[in-house]
C-alpha cells in the first residue's frame, strides 16, 4: 500500500536528451485508514494504487517520447457521492485526452487527495501538494468552504486553483485572481427559481439551507430576485451541518405551524436526504406543500438512494441543462461501466453536470499546459524548499502563463461550451424537473431571453403567462401521506382535506388553515329599522329653501331695486315721482308688475335680465324640492353608530355560532345585551318588537348575509356600516374541526 503515495521525479540523462523517472515512496494515504471505515480505506487505497500505476505508465511513455511531466493536485471528498462520481470522471478524462493527443509533449501527473469533508484536512493537503509535490495547478476543492482558504494559497503561490463544484457566490475572483470556477455560481439559478415562483403565483416562500458559506451565499440574491415581483421570504431556516435527525424534526414541526407552505431547499445531498425523509414522516410531502430544490440537489437526483427519491416525490428542481450529443451518450455508457468497476459496493449512479465539468476541466488544463513554454516547465520552482511552512511558500514561475492560457482556452466539451474567460462558466439554460417515482421527468426550461418555456427552440415571442404555468409539462405534485405523524389528540380530531362554503378568513384561523383569495366583499355591518322623517304641516312650503337662502333672495331682490332706482334717477325717468319710498317701490316692482312703467337706461335693463335669470333658477329649484318633499318618503335609519347602542344600553342580535358574538364582546357590548338568532325571520321579528319590547335595536352581521336579509325584507330595514373590517369568505384547506 505504500506504493500508493509514491512520487515520480525526473532527472535528465547526460547521454540522451530524455527524462528518466526516479521514484520516491511517500505514504500519503496511511492516515486515511485511521479516519475511515476499514473497508472503505481498502477500496480507496486500491483505487489510488491503480491510479499510481496508470500515471507510472504514462510517465514511462512520456520519458520514452521525451515528454515533460506536469504535476497537478486533486482534492476531493472521496467519501461523498459527488466526490466518487467526479473521481471516475477525472480518471476517464485523463485516459481519453492522451489517447486523442498522443503527440503532446506534456503529460499530466495527478496527485489525488481525500479531504474527508474536513476544511482543515483539505487545506493541509493543499499546502503539502504545493510545497512537497511542486504541483502547477490544483483541481478542487469540492466544498465552497474549502475553496475559500485554498484559493488564498493559490493566490500566494500563483498556482491556479480550479473548482468544478464550489458554487457559493461568496467566492470572488476579484480578490483571488488565481481561483477559477469551472462551474456556475449559485447566483445563476436564482432568476429561474424566481420565475417558477412567480409563474405559480406564490407570494411567500421559506428558504431551508445549510448553515455554511455554500448555503448562506445564495440567500441575498434570492431575496432580491423575489422582491422584483412582490414575493418575500418571511422566514429563513438555517440548518447546521451537524444537525441531528431530531433537530431536523423539531425544525420541520416549527415550519408546520407557519402559514407559508412553499419551501426552497438549498443544501448538500447528505443533509437533504435526512430532511426529506423526516418531512415525509411528518406528512409534509403532501399536496398541501410545495418543495423546490436547487441545482446542487437536482443535479444528482437520479443518483440518490431510491428511498430518498421516494420521500422527495412531487418536489420540483432546477438544474443546469447539458445539450445532448452522440459523444455525451457514448461517454455516459462508458462512465456507467467504469463507476461500477471503481465502486462495486455502491448503488448505481447516473452521470451529472458536476462530473461533466470535472471531465472538461481536465481537458482544459491539459490543453493549457501544452501551450506553456516547455523550458519553463523543466526548470520550474527549483528554488522551493520541501516543507509545509506557509510563510516560506514560493511562487510558481509558470503560474501566470498557465492561468492566461486557461482563461483564453475555449472549446466545446461534454458539458457544452467551456469558457472560463470571466473566471467562471457563464449561465445559459436551466432545466426544470419534477421528482416522480424513482427518477425525474422534464417539465420545461428557463432562459434569460424567453423565461420559462416548454421546449427549446420555441418562437421567441412565446413566453409563460405571469400568473400560471400553462406552458410547462404537467406537474406530479406530492400525494397525501397515509402515515401522518400526529399528536396524542389526533384520534379527539376529524381531518378534512378542504372545506368549501361561507368560511370567514380570520387572522387566528390562518395558523392552522390555508385560505384561497376572498370571493366576497368583506366587513361586518348593522341592520336597523328605518323611519319616515317627512313633516307635512302648513309651513312645509318653506322647507325647499333654507333660511339663509330665503333671506339672501329677499336681500338680492331689494338690492336689485335700489340699483335700478339709482340708474333711472340718473336719466330722470318720468315715472319716478313722489316720495322716496314711492320711487323705490316703483323701481323694485315696475319692471315686473306695472304695464305703463318701463326702464329707460340700458344698464338698468342689463340688471333686470340678470335678476330674471337668477329668479328663474331659484323658482325651478324650489318647485322641484317641494314636489319631492310632498311625494317621496324620507326614510332614515333609527341608529347610525354602534357605540351609541352601547351608550344607550340597547339590545343587539347576531347569528348563533358566528364569530360575531365574540366580536361584540370585544367591541364593549355587555353579553347580557346580546341575543343570538337562527334565521332571517327571527331577525325581522326581533327588530319589529324593538329593544324595549323584548326585541333588539339592531342586528350585527356580515355584509353578505345582510344583503340576503334585505333581499327578502326590503321594507322597513336598511344597512349601516360596515362597522368592522374582515377579509371576506374563502375556501379553506387542511382545516381541523374539533
Amino acid at each position: 500500500m505504500k506504493l500508493a503515495g509514491m512520487k515520480c521525479d525526473w532527472t535528465k540523462s547526460k547521454q540522451k536528451n530524455l527524462m528518466h523517472p526516479t521514484f520516491h515512496i511517500i505514504p500519503r494515504w496511511q492516515h486515511t485508514f485511521s479516519k475511515t471505515h476499514k473497508g472503505q480505506g481498502m477500496e480507496i487505497a486500491a483505487r489510488t494504487t491503480f491510479l499510481f500505476f496508470v500515471n507510472l505508465i504514462l510517465a514511462h511513455r512520456a520519458a520514452v517520447n521525451g515528454a515533460v511531466t506536469f504535476n497537478v493536485g486533486v482534492i476531493l471528498d472521496l467519501q461523498s457521492l459527488v466526490g466518487k462520481m467526479a473521481h471516475t470522471s477525472i480518471l476517464m478524462a485523463m485516459e481519453d485526452f492522451y489517447v486523442a493527443h498522443r503527440n503532446y509533449t506534456t503529460k499530466m501527473f495527478l496527485h489525488i487527495r481525500d479531504s474527508n469533508a474536513d476544511n482543515l484536512q483539505a487545506a493541509s493537503e493543499a499546502v503539502d501538494l504545493l510545497e512537497n509535490y511542486n504541483v502547477s495547478a490544483i483541481i478542487g476543492p469540492q466544498k465552497s468552504s474549502e475553496a475559500s482558504f485554498i484559493s488564498d494559497l493559490g493566490n500566494k503561490s500563483q498556482v491556479p486553483v480550479i473548482s468544478f463544484t464550489a458554487t457559493s457566490p461568496t467566492l470572488s475572483s476579484h480578490s483571488v485572481p488565481y481561483f477559477l470556477r469551472a462551474t456556475l455560481s449559485d447566483v445563476a439559478q436564482v432568476n429561474c427559481i424566481a420565475a417558477l415562483i412567480k409563474g405559480y403565483g406564490w407570494r411567500e416562500v421559506i428558504t431551508i439551507y445549510e448553515d455554511t458559506d455554500y448555503g448562506r451565499g445564495i440567500i441575498p440574491y434570492l431575496v432580491d430576485a423575489l422582491q422584483e415581483f412582490g414575493a418575500s421570504i418571511p422566514y429563513r431556516s438555517a440548518i447546521p451541518v451537524s444537525a441531528s435527525s431530531d433537530q431536523l424534526e423539531q425544525e420541520l414541526y416549527k415550519l408546520m405551524t407557519m402559514q407559508t407552505r412553499v419551501y426552497i431547499v438549498h443544501m448538500s445531498s447528505s443533509i437533504a436526504s435526512t430532511l426529506f425523509t423526516k418531512a415525509k414522516e411528518l406528512g409534509m410531502m403532501s399536496e398541501m406543500y410545495a418543495w423546490i430544490v436547487t441545482d446542487g440537489i437536482a443535479n444528482i437526483i437520479n443518483s440518490l438512494n431510491p428511498s430518498i427519491l421516494d420521500a422527495m416525490n412531487g418536489a420540483l428542481g432546477v438544474k443546469f441543462y447539458v445539450p445532448k450529443s452522440k459523444g455525451l451518450d457514448d461517454f455516459t455508457a462508458r462512465w456507467n461501466n467504469k463507476f461500477k468497476q471503481d465502486y462495486p459496493n455502491d448503488p448505481p449512479s447516473q452521470l451529472g453536470t458536476f462530473e461533466l465539468w470535472g471531465y472538461d476541466t481536465i481537458w482544459a488544463l491539459a490543453q493549457a499546459a501544452e501551450k506553456v513554454s516547455m523550458v519553463e516547465l523543466l526548470h520550474k520552482e527549483q528554488h522551493r524548499n520541501n516543507s509545509t511552512c506557509f510563510g516560506t511558500m514560493g511562487k510558481s514561475t509558470i503560474g501566470p502563463k498557465l492561468l492566461n492560457e486557461i482563461l483564453h482556452n475555449k472549446f466545446r466539451g461534454l458539458s457544452g461550451d467551456f469558457d472560463l474567460e470571466n473566471r467562471q462558466l457563464q449561465p445559459s439554460i436551466f432545466q426544470i424537473i419534477n421528482v416522480v417515482g424513482r427518477g425525474s421527468q422534464e417539465m420545461g426550461f428557463w432562459t434569460a431571453k424567453h423565461g420559462i418555456i416548454r421546449q427549446l427552440h420555441q418562437n421567441g415571442s412565446k413566453t409563460t403567462n405571469a400568473n400560471s404555468m400553462p406552458d410547462l409539462n404537467p406537474v406530479i405534485w406530492p400525494v397525501r401521506s397515509r402515515s401522518i405523524v400526529r399528536t396524542s389528540k389526533s384520534s379527539c380530531l376529524q381531518v378534512y382535506d378542504a372545506a368549501i362554503g361561507d368560511i370567514t378568513i380570520r387572522y387566528n384561523r390562518t395558523s392552522y388553515a390555508d385560505f384561497t383569495l376572498p370571493y366576497t366583499e368583506s366587513g361586518v355591518a348593522m341592520i336597523v329599522p328605518v323611519k319616515d322623517d317627512t313633516d307635512k304641516n302648513a309651513w312645509v312650503f318653506l322647507k325647499p329653501l333654507t333660511t339663509d337662502l330665503w333671506f339672501g333672495s329677499i336681500a338680492f331682490f331689494i338690492y336689485t331695486g335700489i340699483v335700478i332706482w339709482l340708474l333711472e334717477r340718473r336719466i330722470n325717468n318720468a315715472e319716478l315721482t313722489g316720495s322716496f319710498f314711492r320711487q323705490l317701490g316703483i323701481a323694485i316692482y315696475f319692471s315686473l308688475f306695472a304695464d305703463r312703467e318701463r326702464v329707460d337706461s340700458i344698464l338698468s335693463r342689463l340688471v333686470v335680465i340678470v335678476w330674471v335669470f337668477v329668479l328663474l333658477v331659484i323658482t325651478s329649484s324650489y318647485t322641484a324640492n317641494l314636489s319631492s318633499i310632498l311625494t317621496v318618503l324620507q326614510l332614515q335609519p333609527t341608529e347610525t353608530d354602534v357605540h351609541e347602542l352601547i351608550k344607550k344600553d340597547e339590545y343587539v342580535g347576531y347569528h348563533n355560532g358566528s364569530y360575531v358574538g365574540d366580536l361584540l364582546e370585544e367591541l364593549g357590548f355587555d353579553t347580557r345585551k346580546t341575543r343570538g338568532y337562527e334565521t332571517s325571520d327571527d331577525f325581522a321579528d326581533a327588530l319589529s318588537k324593538g329593544s324595549k319590547n323584548g326585541g333588539i335595536a339592531a342586528v350585527i352581521h356580515e355584509v353578505p348575509y345582510i344583503k340576503i336579509f334585505l333581499s327578502t325584507h326590503c321594507k322597513g330595514y336598511t344597512m349601516v356600516g360596515p362597522i368592522y373590517k374582515s377579509e371576506g369568505f374563502g375556501f379553506v384547506s387542511y382545516l381541523y374541526q374539533i
